[in-house]
């Protein structure tokens, strides 16, 4: 699990706080994870002051609609090779699949082939497989959004762009590493004249730029426009309506983005309990998000939540270790 950047917990600390299976969090609300659900840390007002925790009701927003973006043409013929390798890998996979099948046919009647034919065929069936995954991976990385369309549409786009019917462009948002909702539109700033492109999905790998990558396809480009050209591009999305929490207050596992919520107590005397729950990221918004899944009058940790993962943590492995 990954923290969010929330205070961190003096161990010393860890000794004045609780942990309790009994709350719950509203019906309306997303809670994350059985193991999460199941231990929830429980601090009184002294508690709470001393780790530093601070709840306040999340404030609705409307997200900017227009990101700026660096954008760098990129050069079709990797696309190309790239492809190329993979589906040769794959029919040479395939093939050796079928030589093993017919030797162990052979073998299995007694005639025609020999258990070391046999074992060979199968360590060059292994070696086939390991060779196509390697390539399917490869090319998986290097262009996601490509690899995750349908055969026929992965097909024509790579056949434009080898053509020149077609551009790929890689649009870098610097130093941001999430982007919550994917644009749905590029425009592309080429000598004063805006050029429309199509936002086919974020990319794995990073560049030096060390921020988030888009891959955008763009038809009828100038054709002056060439590869390792570089200009900037503004991505549009619609605007979007939400709730902004800052980034202290969200925390990330293999779930996604989650934040805890402080509930309601039915006694001034009783300790604050917190639930984790889930949220959908929609845009960045200020220091923070704008998000889903939470209501304006929640209330919800927006500085110690690291405090309360640590307590979670340690709860659910005394829980672990009690079964």
């Amino acid at each position: 699990m990954i923290r969010g950047t929330g205070c961190t917990l003096p161990f010393a600390c860890c000794a004045l706080l609780s942990l309790s299976a009994s709350a719950r969090g509203d019906d309306d609300d997303k809670v994350v994870g059985s193991a999460q659900q199941a231990v929830q840390p429980g601090l009184n007002s002294e508690q709470q002051q001393a780790a530093g925790i601070v709840v306040a009701h999340p404030r609705a927003a409307k997200a900017p609609q227009r990101i700026e973006a660096l954008g760098m043409v990129l050069d079709a013929t990797n696309l190309l090779a790239d492809s190329s390798e993979a589906a040769a890998a794959a029919a040479s996979a395939r093939a050796v699949a079928a030589e093993l099948a017919r030797l162990q046919a052979l073998y299995s009647g007694g005639a025609g082939a020999s258990l070391k034919m046999l074992e060979a065929a199968r360590a060059e069936q292994a070696r086939a497989q390991a060779q196509a995954q390697i390539a399917a991976a490869r090319f998986a990385l290097h262009w996601g959004p490509i690899n995750g369309l349908p055969v026929a549409q992965r097909e024509k786009l790579i056949q434009a762009a080898a053509s020149g019917t077609s551009l790929l462009l890689r649009a870098d948002l610097p130093g941001r590493h999430s982007l919550g909702t994917l644009p749905s539109t590029a425009v592309l700033e080429v000598d004063g004249i805006q050029v429309m492109g199509r936002v086919l999905g974020v990319l794995r790998e990073t560049t030096e730029l060390q921020g988030v990558g888009l891959l955008i396809e763009v038809s009828g480009a100038p054709s002056g426009l060439g590869a390792g050209a570089r200009l900037p591009v503004a991505l549009l999305s619609a605007q979007r309506s939400g709730l902004s929490l800052p980034g202290g207050a969200l925390l990330f596992d293999e779930n996604g983005a989650y934040v805890f919520k402080q509930l309601s107590q039915a006694k001034a005397a009783e300790k604050a309990r917190y639930v984790p729950v889930k949220v959908n990221l929609l845009v960045p918004y200020g220091d923070g998000w704008l998000v889903g899944g939470i209501d304006a009058d929640d209330n919800i940790v927006v500085h110690g939540a690291g405090v309360l993962w640590s307590l979670q943590t340690i709860g659910a492995q005394q829980h672990d270790d009690d079964d």
